[in-house]
């Protein structure tokens, strides 16, 4: 028997008044792998990732996370919309990162990751702590639960993002240019939290403009242009190999160790 898609977008359609931003986007995703999406500045990424988790809502198609469906459900040749406690709940299995840290300024790295499992499921404080506790030291953040956001890097303050994310026991992981508002010295310590992610298994999707980092850590990498997946396939497929010229032009822009 087939192995059950992660994550499945079925003709997804997106648009912002008479601006086509998405187009019959379909994409699978297999559990624990890591699927990379480049592409020009306004291509869809982001859109894209955040009709997965119905931060943006879509016109057309279905989008499922390990069969369950996000905001709509199938229903003959259309689809319903999902009562707002189901897409609440839908949600709940997606973690998101942003380019934006958006920690809440009056708690300290160990609230900010307690906050959420505590109020929307209800876990135990004790129980929120500790399993905060073992995020930040799995970010290498062990030394930082007592700290306010302000006294943190931005690099430290995406780590504790991405363990607020983790706190609440995601099946997939989004990541939106997360690297995108850091100084350079602080990339590495980002990526390097995510990679061991990856390591770990978890289903994850990246959009990121990182070609190196996206060649280490990616399953296989989708490339968006227009609002449509011109070509995907394995790292060096893509990146030193692409099929299309459209493909070629865009990593040109890049370091002379991807110049087509």
């Amino acid at each position: 028997m087939a192995q059950r898609a992660m994550l499945e977008i079925s003709s997804v359609s997106k648009s912002f008044g008479a601006a086509q931003v998405l187009s019959d986007v379909s994409l699978s995703v297999a559990p624990g792998e890591v699927v990379v999406v480049i592409g020009p500045s306004g291509s869809g990424k982001t859109t894209l990732l955040r009709c997965i988790n119905l931060l943006e809502d879509y016109e057309r198609g279905t989008i499922a996370v390990d069969g369950e469906p996000i905001g709509y459900r199938r229903q003959g040749n259309g689809r319903i919309r999902m009562s707002e406690r189901g897409i609440a709940a839908a949600r709940a299995t997606i973690g998101i990162v942003f380019q934006s840290f958006n920690l809440f300024p009056h708690m300290t790295a160990l609230q900010n990751i307690t906050a959420a499992p505590m109020r929307v499921k209800g876990v135990p404080r004790a129980r929120a702590e500790a399993r905060a506790r073992e995020l930040l030291a799995m970010v290498g953040l062990s030394d930082k639960a007592a700290e306010y956001p302000v006294r943190l890097s931005g690099g430290q303050q995406q780590r504790v993002a991405i363990a607020r994310a983790l706190a609440m026991d995601p099946k997939i992981m989004l990541f939106d240019e997360v690297t995108s508002a850091l100084d350079p010295e602080l990339v590495g310590e980002v990526l390097g939290a995510m990679q061991q992610l990856a390591q770990g298994g978890m289903t994850m999707v990246v959009v990121t403009h990182e070609m190196s980092f996206a060649r280490d850590i990616a399953d296989r990498i989708v490339f968006i242009d227009g609002g449509v997946i011109v070509e995907q396939g394995k790292p060096d497929e893509i990146l030193f190999s692409p099929r299309t010229d459209r493909v070629r032009a865009f990593l040109k822009r890049y370091n002379d160790r991807y110049r087509i």
